[in-house]
């Protein structure tokens, strides 16, 4: 009898000792093994890989985001990860959808961030070289912003949606005078919706923005101050087309305006580029944008912004990449307190964009 018993007790222990391990190596979460697969690609390749997906412990990937490294190399990486059951690489057609980790503060955005909208708020310092201008030549230019994603969570389609907060400052400088005058402040707080669904993006804004002078610059100059502010809502559409072009568009409104007689309508549209291409041991990406903008205010005449570059993908602060970008603007200003007034620069900027 005692030795039945001790019997039953060391099959007991066995069948302890044995689900153990079981228990540790049950089924990772996908969004772990995702974050574990976005990590050791951008360590171990220098590789942003946006088309990575994990469903059911099966990481896929685009062929083209693994151009130019060892595709082998990056499967036995991407294999290794604990949890993973496989790794697919798929060529031409996009994986289903970019899930991005959920709840609060997730970190990241759904919406990309518009690289040559001069108003898009992110942390930026750039020389501009003004043309034909009466009144100013060199101008510093400097913004303070950024988007954060305060909750995020699943939607039908196997989509994300997610709620957040935008805020900016965009201020220039006269560079030729003798204290480094402010021109002009404008200061930018949102409130914003996003979506995505694989190549597709959405994002809806409420926003305030209110416009001041420099007070060295209205004492020494003659212009005429503008007590500029209002709230606009806006939508802009993002797609996102192989190798790395990106087309955007969408329409804002007005309201609660000063001047009250400010005219109501604007439109917005795009091109990007970010080269699914690196160059100089992967270290540095060539990157392109052209902006454009009509307001109902100005007869719908179109401002042109480009901006081109490149993005250094081994420099990153916060998970922000540094980009060296060169700018070209004509139209009718961005600075608030000129909105009327018609301006064409050149220049050259340091920003930070995801």
């Amino acid at each position: 009898m005692r030795k039945f018993a001790s019997m039953k007790s060391l099959r007991v222990l066995a069948f302890l000792i044995w689900s153990i391990p079981s228990t540790v190596a049950a089924p990772l979460d996908d969004s772990f093994i995702a974050g574990y697969a976005a990590a050791l690609l951008e360590r171990e390749f220098n590789l942003r890989a946006r088309s990575l997906i994990v469903k059911d412990g099966v990481i896929t990937i685009r062929a083209e985001d693994l151009a130019g490294v060892d595709r082998a190399k990056v499967i036995r990486g991407l294999s290794g990860i604990p949890g993973a059951v496989r790794v697919e690489v798929v060529d031409g057609e996009e994986p289903p959808s970019v899930d991005l980790p959920v709840g609060w503060l997730p970190g990241r955005n759904l919406f990309s961030p518009l690289l040559a909208d001069p108003r898009w708020p992110h942390f930026s310092a750039a020389y501009h070289y003004y043309i034909h201008d009466q009144e100013l030549r060199n101008v510093g230019s400097v913004s303070f912003g950024e988007t954060f994603a305060l909750y995020r969570m699943s939607a039908p389609l196997d989509g994300q949606v997610e709620l957040g907060l935008q805020a900016g400052v965009f201020a220039v400088f006269d560079l030729d005078a003798d204290s480094k005058d402010l021109i002009n402040a404008d200061y930018f707080v949102s409130l914003f919706s996003a979506c995505r669904k694989g190549d597709f993006s959405a994002i809806g804004r409420i926003f305030h923005q209110s416009s001041h002078l420099g007070d060295e610059f209205l004492l020494r100059s003659r212009v005429d101050r503008v007590n500029l502010s209002y709230e606009s809502g806006d939508i802009k559409l993002s797609y996102e087309l192989p190798f790395g072009f990106r087309l955007y568009g969408g329409g804002g409104f007005l309201f609660d305006q000063e001047p009250s007689d400010l005219k109501h309508w604007s439109a917005q549209e795009g091109i990007e580029f970010r080269s699914p291409w690196t160059f100089w041991d992967r270290r540095v990406r060539p990157i392109g944008a052209v902006d454009l903008k009509n307001h109902e205010e100005q007869d719908w005449r179109t401002d042109l912004s480009l901006r081109a570059g490149v993005q250094f993908d081994s420099l990153r602060v916060l998970g922000r990449n540094l980009q060296l970008l060169a700018h070209y603007f004509i139209g009718h200003s961005p600075n608030g307190q000129f909105y009327d007034r018609e301006i064409e620069y050149a220049g050259l900027g340091l920003h930070f964009h995801f």
